[in-house]
């Protein structure tokens, strides 16, 4: 009797500790803590979880770089994660159904973090943003997740998507109301450009590599916006206030190196 007692006693308490794993590992696994290894590597570059974050994705070397703000105001290179699959070819989302992995300059949210996503854990990129939507550009359930599986998406490791969506969520605890995201054909270098210059997309990924030289000469995300429905960064005053994207672009827009 005292032995079916003690057997039964051991099979709830097995349960127990089944359910709470099962809780921490789907349920909670938006809340898993950051590793002290990566706790370790922001305090050595001079930040913290909190600090606001920029990703950098190319899709040609299948690398997303996460820079975190330091303690000097400017941003520095975090980690390097390896891209597990993203789909297409290099060149922007034209459609939904294409199969292509997005390109240009987004702002992800809290709204867009899924912590119950079936490929482990994603956030939307945020596509179609103000030039898509210039350009009548459609799609929809545009992700960075894991499970290694990509159909329009960027797909990580899960083990890579775990640190990467915790240090998103730390950065938004921290109080910062978005970060900024690049998608990238390729690292936006004068001989990339020259290599692929006889592509229609040549002009598109111009209009980036302003963007991208900008962060890259001041360790700073650049504001971007849209007119004339092409991207444009830091532009000059800001009493024009949200540009029309389909407009034309007031005077001095395009003056963006002089923030330089």
């Amino acid at each position: 009797m005292l032995g079916n007692t003690l057997r039964a006693l051991g099979l709830v308490t097995m349960t127990f500790f089944l359910a709470a794993c099962s809780q921490f590992v789907g349920d909670n696994r938006h809340n898993v803590p950051l590793v002290k290894p990566v706790l370790d590597r922001l305090a050595e570059i001079g930040s913290s979880p909190s600090e606001p974050m920029v990703i950098r994705v190319y899709k040609q070397s299948s690398e997303l770089e996460v820079w975190k703000r330091t303690n000097t105001g400017d941003y520095a290179l975090f980690k390097t994660y390896p891209i597990c699959k993203w789909s297409g070819d290099l060149g922007p989302k034209i459609r939904e159904g294409d199969l292509q992995s997005p390109e240009g300059f987004y702002d992800v949210t809290p709204a867009l973090m899924n912590p119950k996503s079936s490929y482990w854990l994603s956030f939307n990129v945020g596509f179609p943003n103000k030039f898509d939507q210039a350009w009548g550009r459609t799609g929809t359930y545009l992700m960075i997740h894991g499970d290694c599986l990509s159909v329009g998406c960027y797909a990580m490791t899960d083990e890579g998507i775990k640190e990467i969506y915790a240090l998103a969520r730390e950065t938004f605890r921290g109080g910062n109301s978005s970060f900024q995201l690049q998608l990238l054909p390729f690292r936006m270098t004068e001989a990339n450009l020259s290599q692929h210059a006889d592509s229609p997309h040549a002009p598109f990924w111009r209009d980036l590599k302003v963007g991208t030289d900008l962060f890259d000469a001041t360790r700073r995300p650049p504001a971007w916006d849209v007119c004339e429905r092409r991207y444009v960064f830091n532009p000059n005053g800001s009493s024009h206030g949200p540009l029309d994207p389909n407009g034309v672009c007031p005077a001095g827009v395009y003056s963006t190196m002089t923030a330089l």
